[in-house]
């Protein structure tokens, strides 16, 4: 039986086989699902182990990437999906034109901004920022579902808290939001929340 040595693990033939049937039936499952999976919702229903798995992840990963296929394997927290390589953008744009979407206004904008930064916040917590309401930009990121209530402050009337979802990772090219560029409040003359 034939064995390939990557790093400092010995891997068989058969295993080599094994690894690269997970890696296509995962890819088959990303791909009919069309939304984010939960890592530890696919490990169970394929009766592997998170660290199977993420092997298994690993493997689509690089294939993808080595063979130029036009999708990619993406993670969004514990979650994972596949979305067309960037580099394909404009073209799978210019196809879709007709169907494009009406783009978030600036107001909107500024709005999930503050959210992503200084989550979880009240509406009050963003209208004290913006110096505007923001019941507009706060119901539109809503339907959108870039944001989603986490819960009530405990204080007088116990306003909404908001938190950013994973669509919005996902919708920013993001896996977590330590990736967000960092931002000194100070320097702005902001009051923090």
């Amino acid at each position: 039986m034939k064995t390939r040595c990557a790093s400092s693990a010995c891997v068989t033939k058969s295993e080599e086989d094994t690894l690269e049937n997970l890696t296509a039936i995962i890819e088959a499952i990303l791909f009919v699902s069309g939304d984010p999976v939960r890592v530890d919702v696919l490990a169970h229903a394929m009766n592997l182990t998170v660290q199977e798995l993420e092997q298994a992840l690993d493997e689509l990963r690089d294939h993808l990437a080595l063979e130029n296929r036009g999708i990619q394997l993406n993670r969004s927290g514990e979650t994972v999906f596949l979305s067309i390589c960037p580099k394909y953008a404009p073209q799978v744009e210019l196809f879709l034109q007709p169907i494009q979407k009406q783009p978030l206004s600036q107001a909107v904008l500024e709005t999930l901004s503050i959210i992503a930064y200084r989550q979880p916040v009240t509406k009050g917590d963003v209208e004290g920022v913006r110096g505007v309401k923001c019941d507009y930009s706060v119901q539109t990121l809503v339907n959108r579902g870039f944001i989603e209530e986490c819960g009530r402050r405990e204080t007088l009337g116990r306003p909404i808290l908001y938190r950013t979802t994973d669509k919005f990772l996902q919708h920013f090219g993001i896996e977590s939001l330590d990736e967000l560029p960092s931002v000194d409040f100070s320097s702005e003359g902001e009051m923090p929340i």
